[in-house]
């Protein structure tokens, strides 16, 4: 039997386990990135360590989150993360120099090898060839030390590719279509590997946007082949010698097999507040627009950006309607620029944000009261946007620019004919904004340098036997970390000082329960299906390890929260009867007895002390997991070990 590509590469960076669906396995990680939102935490663990030198081929350092610089915290954030990466051999991009994955795929990505990110969207690097994955700061910081990165070995799914996009049908509607077809739950668990004829026609960037959706699936990541546009690609980035072939066996068995033909494909929307609320566009005809965004790692690409110049040129946006544009990376911006695309873009009269993650994490540019925003980005959970009765639509760039200039939802394809867009042979390199660190030899002469803001990272305590505890929240089904750890230019700031940050917890569910959590001193969350999708954030978990929550009780849980929970020192059970959920209330006490032999045995009896129902939980870890739950989470385990 034959290997997919994924297979391939993780059987090449095998440190332990067997390939086997369900089992778990340590992988060599090649390659790590951070961006500012979790960075700063991931380095905080990386020294808590006590490690010197990160021991990957390439490590990186992103400043894109937190760039609306209204007080001191941003700033000095920056400052400590350019500092400790300096000294312990991380390049370091600076803010302006664009978004994480854009910037990867551009400069440092390679076909083949592995990486992690402390970021959701890290499989953006699939695009290319690459074996990449979302993970918690504490995996990205035990990865750059030279540690495994530890999953659950993967299903294998493939989706084939037939016939050719046609005009106004873009790659962000392929990324819609598998939504639709799958759901949000529906990768859970699955690594996506996209092939068929219907590939060869589409770009890199192209191809990235389509990895970084994958996300949404829930799948642990999606990959391309790298062939011969893999290859066009990294010689116009002057890096053709990072170039491998790398495509699946003949023989290669997947556990599932999608099929899509590109020529049936329209101009597809995903409704408010989830990615896989899809329906074509020509259904919401007329539906008025208040803004639209376009940029996001999802589509900023050149590529993207040449197609909304050409489309935009000559013509002004709509009076009502309120348009911004955030090329992905200072490459982009820079060619925009030389070409005088740039100019047809500002002249419709748009504006410009700098490269950076910007709207789509609410960092700015927050819709009006109740107000309908077109976004070309990857999420529209409610309240992301800034704004928490905005009506939140995920597009593509050619229906953006369609909302932006008739000031409704609007079908690209009436727009008439698609301009032709050319991409240039060559891309314009200048690494200037990417600092290379310090030789090991100087590194001791590097301070690493802390603001006020900047906490100390808070401690878990040990896993005990018996845990008596109140319900302190119970939420319902897709409950997303922005959920449980709000983002936005209010939040973010407080990334490094989990204190502060603590008062926001929940804040989109029920603004009281901080405050409850406090008095409660541990308590136990309850949550429905699909707890913790999106956003790779760890403070989803290490805020409420620090406001006392000792485990968290749902039907089922997303894999990087769950991954995060662990490393935590939270219990993640789940209900071995989903039914079982509706028999416990918010305020009621619990009672787990037996957790270490529960914990071997792989369930857990559960007494609700205000009922008297005993429920049953499952709690299926792997024997380093259990390790580290008993320790009272990742850090507390390699220290003791």
């Amino acid at each position: 039997m034959g290997y997919t590509i994924a297979q391939k590469i993780i059987k090449n960076h095998l440190v332990s386990g067997e390939m086997r669906v369900g089992s778990e396995i340590a992988l060599r990680i090649d390659q790590t990135l951070t961006q500012d939102a979790t960075g700063t935490m991931a380095y905080l663990e990386f020294e808590t360590m006590g490690l010197k030198r990160v021991k990957t081929e390439k490590s990186v350092a992103y400043i894109d989150h937190n760039t609306l610089q209204s007080g001191f915290e941003n700033a000095d954030d920056h400052r400590y993360i350019q500092s400790v990466a300096s000294k312990h051999g991380i390049y370091f991009s600076r803010p302006g120099n664009g978004i994480c994955h854009q910037v990867h795929l551009e400069r440092f990505g390679i076909p083949g090898k592995t990486l992690i990110g402390s970021d959701s969207h890290t499989p953006t690097g699939g695009g290319i060839g690459m074996l990449s994955m979302g993970a918690g700061g504490m995996d990205v910081a035990a990865a750059m030390g030279g540690g495994a990165y530890y999953i659950t070995m993967p299903k294998m799914y493939k989706v084939n590719l037939t016939g050719k996009l046609k005009p106004f049908v873009s790659a962000k509607d392929i990324s819609l279509e598998i939504l639709r077809i799958l759901s949000v739950k529906g990768g859970v668990g699955a690594i996506i590997e996209w092939g068929g004829e219907g590939i060869k026609n589409l770009s890199v960037p192209e191809r990235a946007t389509i990895t970084n959706m994958g996300t949404e699936l829930g799948a642990t990541t999606s990959i391309f082949p790298s062939d011969e546009v893999t290859r066009e690609f990294l010689r116009a980035e002057g890096r053709e010698q990072d170039y491998i072939p790398l495509e699946s066996d003949t023989d290669a068995v997947y556990d599932k097999v999608i099929e899509i033909d590109l020529n049936e494909l329209k101009p597809l929307i995903a409704c408010p507040h989830s990615p896989d609320n899809v329906v074509t566009v020509e259904s919401l005809k007329g539906t008025k627009v208040d803004q639209v965004c376009i940029g996001s790692c999802t589509n900023s690409s050149l590529f993207d950006m040449l197609k909304v110049a050409a489309l935009l040129k000559d013509k002004t946006i709509k009076e009502s309607v309120s348009l911004s544009i955030s090329p992905g990376s200072k490459q982009v911006l820079t060619m925009l620029s030389d070409c005088g695309a740039l100019s047809d873009i500002i002249a419709s009269g748009a504006r410009l944000l700098e490269c950076a993650c910007g709207p789509c994490i609410g960092m700015g540019f927050s819709p009006n009261s109740a107000g309908v925003s077109l976004r070309t980005f990857n999420r529209n959970f409610e309240g992301r946007s800034g704004t928490a009765d905005a009506g939140v639509y995920l597009v593509s760039p050619e229906t953006a620019v369609a909302a932006a200039l008739t000031g409704e939802i609007t079908d690209p394809r009436l727009l008439g004919t698609m301009p032709q867009v050319n991409m240039p042979p060559n891309f314009k390199i200048n690494d200037t904004a990417v600092i290379p660190p310090v030789s090991e030899a100087s590194a001791d002469s590097v301070a690493v340098l802390r603001g006020p803001n900047i906490k100390p990272f808070p401690e878990s305590k040990p896993q005990a036997d018996v845990l008596k505890a109140t319900v302190s929240l119970k939420v319902g089904d897709n409950i997303t970390t922005d959920h449980i750890m709000p983002a936005g230019a209010k939040i973010l700031p407080y990334r490094s000082n989990i204190p502060y940050l603590s008062n926001f917890c929940f804040g989109v569910c029920d603004k009281s329960f901080p405050e409850r959590a406090k008095e409660l001193g541990e308590s136990i969350v309850i949550g429905g299906s699909n707890y913790g999708q999106g956003s790779s954030r760890e403070h989803a978990a290490l805020v409420p390890m620090y406001l006392g929550v000792r485990a968290v009780i749902s039907k089922s849980f997303a894999r990087i929260h769950a991954a995060n929970l662990i490393n935590s020192g939270i219990l993640p059970l789940t209900f071995k009867n989903p039914d079982d959920y509706d028999k416990i209330s918010e305020g009621d006490l619990l009672g787990l007895t037996g957790v270490f032999a529960g914990l071997d045995s792989g369930e857990i009896t559960l007494k609700n002390e205000t009922s008297g129902e005993k429920i049953k939980l499952l709690c299926s870890f792997t024997e380093r997991q259990k390790k580290i739950l008993k320790a009272g989470g990742l850090l507390a385990y390699a220290k003791e070990n």
